[in-house]
């Protein structure tokens, strides 16, 4: 259990980032085009008409600037050797605004997003991060923005508010009251149209739905910034212009909003109020305001030379890219150097000018410094609370994994219960055959506990992972969790089987019954927190079952058992100590068959 807790607390699996957006980078030369099908002008697509500024903020608008910003990862084909991934970015994103991050495939826009919101764990940065002005820590970064990621992760057994009330409570400052908490719920629920499946589970729900909450979860924490990765992936028109106009909406309520975004439709672009535009290599080609229609964004790339005016009705999006030698018609890419153009031009200029203004590089007496004097938000005993009662509820809602437990339970009973129910274990063939069967019927319980929890545990610890990288509660109170929830079904399965195995076989007694009953639950809980400790420890559910069978079979073979322990040879001993199921096999065969002392004399 203790292994357990260090495992979650310590271990994160995820895909190597140092090495996956290098090797697209070096070796994918096409821009991936994820085309969002232009929609109609239909006004039933407005989520809802909410007067947002009614509200009472319980946040503080921030403004965020990145200043020379320089990212180096090792190279895959020579660690010895640095790949600069990003090459003196420089920006800012003000509250009420989306900003934009776009660029071709390895331009570094979803690597710049996480730099600045602090995901990015290995690596080497350098620049500044700003916050008002102040160069912000990574607690402040933290505990002040949300992170809606581009896979859509959430524990499923809850349901959407209660998704939404857990990180409401959890990532709002303990000092702001219970009503406040939920009114930021019943917020998001509005702005994202959420009222119609507010109480609906979230397992099952659309790709749209589940992008939605993706979005109310970090909402409801408050945030002052909010970053979206890829918010229309994977989403057909209408949705994504559903999914942007709620996040206009948040931004019109005083958030900053930053978002990268592949190829958006006209109707979503126009949404965004400023872009970035990146080119291969991590290098600026374009910063500014987009304009009305972005306006100004096509003005500025039909005054370069060689570039092909907009079509009519051509989506700006799509002739931006083509432009750069992103997209699949390239018309000057590889003639014009954008780079270069862009550092000579007026935006430039109204870049540098902009970044040297007072609450974007340079504090300002009117707006405050980003201090947090806690990791999380939450207390102790809040964390306790909801991430407990939301495994508990988890497991209670899991029918298919309990129910399963149940029914195995009476069908290993029922088995082993006709193969001996006229055993008698009065001779010593007969003890020797009942000690086998009680060593496999408690084996055949375990092993079934601890191949069934590591699906379970994996799923969820996605969803583990991306709560802790925003600080929402301590690792800990995850463990308690998932350590207290399992102990009633444990005890429910191996109840049912007592009562359909024990008199079945001959065993008679009330008292060895009872010791029989929580000896085999113990047995079988302990299996389950060792699949739940490979599942947290292991890179996949696949290893962590290759490597539970492994060192679970060790531990078979040395229990005592076959060989007996006076069997095992010396330079083995020290796996019989260290092996956890010689003590129940123990007991169990005492409490079973107490009563057999003469069997010798029998003989």
């Amino acid at each position: 259990m203790f292994l357990t807790f260090l495992a979650l607390e310590f271990l994160r699996y995820e895909a190597p980032e140092n090495v996956d957006v290098s090797e697209k980078m070096v070796e994918d030369d096409s821009y991936m085009l994820v085309k969002t099908p232009k929609s109609k002008d239909d006004k039933s697509d407005v989520i809802v008409e909410l007067p947002v500024g009614e509200r009472e903020k319980n946040f503080t608008p921030v403004t965020v600037a990145f200043q020379d910003l320089h990212y180096w990862v090792p190279d895959p084909h020579n660690p010895k050797e640095q790949l600069e991934l990003l090459k003196g970015i420089n920006g800012f994103a003000v509250p009420g605004s989306i900003t934009a991050l776009m660029g071709s495939s390895g331009a570094g826009k979803t690597t710049l997003m996480d730099v600045i919101a602090g995901r990015k764990t290995g690596g080497k940065i350098a620049g500044k991060i700003l916050l008002n002005g102040y160069e912000a820590s990574d607690l402040a970064i933290r505990r002040s923005t949300g992170y809606c990621e581009q896979m859509d992760v959430h524990s499923e057994a809850s349901t959407f508010r209660e998704a939404l009330t857990f990180s409401s409570f959890l990532r709002q400052d303990a000092s702001i009251s219970d009503s406040r908490k939920f009114d930021s719920v019943n917020e998001c629920i509005e702005l994202l149209g959420l009222e119609d499946i507010a109480d609906q589970i979230i397992r099952g729900s659309s790709v749209e739905q589940m992008k939605r909450l993706t979005i109310g979860v970090e909402l409801a924490a408050q945030p002052s910034v909010i970053f979206l990765d890829e918010p229309t992936s994977g989403l057909d028109a209408r949705s994504a212009k559903l999914i942007m106009d709620g996040v206009r909406k948040v931004a019109d309520s005083g958030r900053t909003i930053i978002c990268t975004i592949h190829q958006p439709s006209s109707e979503v672009f126009y949404l965004f109020d400023s872009l970035l535009l990146l080119k291969r290599g991590g290098e600026t080609v374009f910063f500014g305001d987009l304009g009305k229609n972005c306006r100004n964004l096509i003005d500025y790339f039909e005054n370069i030379p060689g570039v092909v005016p907009l079509p009519k009705g051509y989506n700006p999006a799509t002739w931006m890219l083509e432009c750069i030698g992103a997209g699949v018609g390239n018309t000057a890419g590889n003639q014009t150097d954008f780079v270069e153009y862009f550092k000579n031009s007026p935006y430039n200029e109204q870049l540098v000018a902009n970044m040297a203004k007072e609450g974007i590089t340079i504090p300002s007496p009117d707006l405050p410094e980003m201090v947090f004097g806690k990791k999380r938000a939450a207390d102790s005993m809040t964390q306790m609370k909801f991430v407990v009662r939301r495994y508990i509820q988890m497991y209670w809602r899991t029918s298919a994994y309990n129910l399963t437990r149940m029914f195995l339970a009476v069908i290993l009973a029922v088995l082993f219960g006709l193969i001996f129910v006229s055993a008698d274990y009065a001779s010593y063939s007969g003890l020797n055959s009942g000690v086998g069967m009680v060593f496999i019927a408690a084996l055949f319980n375990s092993m079934m506990a601890f191949q069934s929890v590591l699906p379970l545990s994996c799923s969820e610890r996605a969803s583990f992972y991306r709560e802790r990288a925003s600080q929402t509660y301590n690792a800990f109170w995850y463990f308690v969790g998932s350590t207290l929830a399992e102990i009633p079904y444990c005890f429910m399965s191996s109840l049912i089987f007592t009562v359909i195995f024990y008199p079945f076989v001959g065993f008679q007694g009330f008292v060895p019954a009872v010791l029989f009953w929580l000896i085999l639950s113990l047995s079988i809980l302990m299996q389950v927190y060792m699949g739940m400790m490979f599942a947290y420890a292991l890179p996949s559910e696949e290893v962590a079952a290759i490597i539970g069978v492994l060192v679970n079979s060790a531990f078979i073979l040395f229990m005592g058992f076959s060989p007996p322990a006076y069997a095992i040879p010396s330079g083995y001993k020290w796996l019989y100590t260290i092996s956890p199921m010689k003590f129940p096999l123990s007991v169990t065969v005492c409490a079973c068959f107490r009563g057999l002392r003469r069997v010798a004399d029998v003989e």
